[in-house]
């Protein structure tokens, strides 16, 4: 008989126990599932000045470290965003993107997240004419509308004209084994919306977000022309170093600022 009422008790308290048990997790389930989604802001850098911008060479896939002056501008910059409390940063994984990154996480005040490096914000690649003069390619595309490079430069230049001009000029040029061929603009434009659409999702997932983006010149251009078409860039292209904010909320886009060079201001001061 105390035998089986002591079964009884155990029992009893067994399901008191499972009971809360399930409350407990089922109320903290609601409370994540209660979460709205955040606005994010996109901090999308471009990556500091590098030996091969410095002699004027093509930079796309191919590589640089950054120079001495561009590490002393991103350090600038990391001052000038250092109260800015990241919760997330990411970059390409070319080694100059990543180098910025770095550098500006290490001047942060508020942050203290991992950098996450995503191929698919790589510059553009330009196939062939990798380490090539910028020169030289500029005045292949030229010729090949029928222009001079000064009336080519004058019409200014377009991401997608850019990139669709080098991919069939690199056609002829490819050599199989010795590099990947040029992309056209389509397929730069997929990889890099792909990238940004994964990121802005999953951080509007935790709340209200900062986040930092360090990617380059051109591909940055792509990103502000396919989320706010027909958004002109400033002349010149971006400058190194320079931040673009972008905000997302509800799957929309909204340009802020393009090429912004305060944040390097402000360091400085």
């Amino acid at each position: 008989m105390k035998k089986r009422l002591l079964q009884l008790v155990v029992a009893v308290f067994s399901i008191i126990f499972i009971v809360g048990c399930s409350s407990t997790s089922a109320l903290e389930k609601k409370e994540e599932e209660s979460v709205e989604d955040g606005e994010v802001t996109l901090y999308i850098v471009r990556h500091g000045k590098t030996m091969l911008n410095t002699t004027d060479r093509v930079q796309g896939w191919s590589d640089a470290v950054l120079t001495a002056e561009g590490e002393k501008t991103v350090r600038y910059a990391g001052k000038g965003l250092k109260d800015i409390e990241f919760t997330a940063a990411y970059s390409s994984d070319s080694g100059r993107s990543v180098q910025t990154s770095n550098i500006i996480l290490d001047e942060n005040k508020k942050s203290d997240v991992t950098l996450q490096t995503d191929k698919r914000l790589r510059e553009f690649n330009f196939g062939s004419y990798e380490g090539e003069l910028n020169h030289t390619m500029w005045t292949d595309i030229a010729e090949s509308q029928g222009k001079t490079l000064d009336e080519w430069m004058d019409e200014g230049i377009s991401p997608k004209n850019f990139a669709n001009s080098v991919a069939e000029l690199d056609k002829g040029r490819v050599k199989e084994g010795e590099n990947w061929p040029a992309e056209d603009y389509e397929t730069i434009a997929k990889r890099l919306k792909e990238s940004i659409d994964e990121i802005a999702e999953k951080e509007s997932g935790k709340g209200d977000s900062n986040v930092l983006i360090v990617s380059h010149g051109l591909s940055i251009g792509v990103l502000v022309d396919i989320l706010s078409e027909g958004y002109e860039l400033p002349a010149g292209g971006l400058k190194n170093a320079s931040v673009t904010t972008v905000k997302y909320k509800d799957g929309k886009y909204s340009i802020d600022k393009v090429g912004d060079l305060s944040y390097i201001e402000k360091g400085q001061e």
